[in-house]
């Protein structure tokens, strides 16, 4: 008989709860939060056949691949909907009825399964979202920079990147007093600047040697940076019935509330990676404002920022790259060639 085996996972400690076909607790304990321990400790409480539920969390990637190459049937769980759940069915909260709640909703099969990336994909998405965590910092201290300009009269206007950094150096040649305040800042921002090259060439090496990049990279608005996130965002094309599912996954449409005679659609729902869906959202308002090339797509945009104005036309587009992008990677047909068929 199987057994269904859940664990609620802390950074030191796992609890476990095992129960049989019937819901009866049959054993329940905790270990080390380790693969290795936790591996054993279910062969030996719950035995080889077990099918083991684990909400998603920070460590969940690691310790999903690590027990499924020791041999255990893992289920990753949605947090929120097991939150829901547990939430319901429980009165008091603690880490042993999370378990317990968990290993019951194995047993049942009431939860919403998650695909749990490969270890690729979240190298890249850490990637991504270590350069754009840099970028943020770079931006955070030119304003700094330009704020404490602006105390002694010095206004900077109009120059980015390398500009920017003369442009200082030159009003602050004279100005002893602004120099020993700005001159610190600067040399930090040069250094993440710097910083940011280094992530640059490194995404920059990848999306040249990954075929499904430059598939990407063929669509309008699409620079490596946004093919690189939308890869790492979905990881497998293929587990996606149809493209039209990805801008939900994405959060990229609307949310509905229909009750009755009462049908209302509100603003985007905002699910699943919020950088991806900023990048999408800049791609799309840099094929809006910046592209001068004829194209279908960008037509449709600003055809829709007529009617619509700016803002909906940017979230609609971004959802439309999202389709077309996962629809162009699953048929392996560049964007031109496939418009033009």
């Amino acid at each position: 008989m199987s057994l269904f085996v859940g664990l609620d996972v802390s950074q030191r400690l796992t609890h476990l709860c095992v129960v049989d076909a019937d819901g009866k607790r049959v054993w329940r304990g905790k270990c080390a939060t380790d693969p290795m321990i936790l591996a054993e400790t279910i062969r030996v409480q719950a035995g080889a056949n077990a099918r083991v539920g684990v909400e998603t969390g920070p460590l969940t990637p690691w310790l999903v691949h690590a027990l499924r190459a020791a041999g255990v049937d893992m289920i990753c769980i949605e947090a929120r909907h097991a939150h829901a759940v547990m939430a319901a069915a429980q009165v008091n909260k603690n880490d042993q009825h999370d378990a317990h709640a968990l290993a019951q909703l194995v047993r049942t099969g009431w939860y919403r399964a998650v695909h749990v990336k490969s270890y690729a994909a979240h190298q890249l998405r850490a990637t991504l979202g270590a350069r754009a965590q840099l970028v943020r910092m770079v931006t955070r201290v030119s304003n700094h920079i330009r704020g404490v300009m602006k105390i002694f009269g010095l206004v900077v206007i109009g120059v980015r990147g390398t500009a920017f950094a003369a442009r200082i150096d030159e009003l602050v040649a004279d100005r002893a007093e602004v120099q020993s305040i700005v001159g610190p800042m600067l040399e930090t921002w040069r250094y993440l600047r710097s910083q940011v090259a280094v992530f640059d060439r490194q995404l920059l090496a990848v999306a040249k040697s990954r075929p499904e990049c430059r598939l990407l990279m063929s669509i309008p608005g699409i620079g490596y940076v946004s093919a690189l996130a939308f890869i790492g965002a979905i990881d497998e094309p293929g587990r996606f019935a149809r493209s039209r599912a990805v801008g939900a996954h994405l959060g990229l449409v609307p949310k509905q509330h229909q009750s009755g005679d009462v049908d209302r659609l509100g603003e985007i729902s905002k699910c699943g990676d919020a950088y991806v869906r900023t990048v999408l959202v800049e791609a799309a308002n840099s094929l809006l404002i910046r592209s001068r090339k004829p194209s279908p797509l960008r037509d449709w945009g600003l055809a829709l920022e007529r009617r619509s104005g700016p803002k909906k036309a940017r979230t609609a587009l971004a959802r439309k790259l999202a389709v077309l992008m996962h629809s162009v990677w699953r048929s392996g047909t560049p964007y031109l060639a496939a418009a033009a068929v």
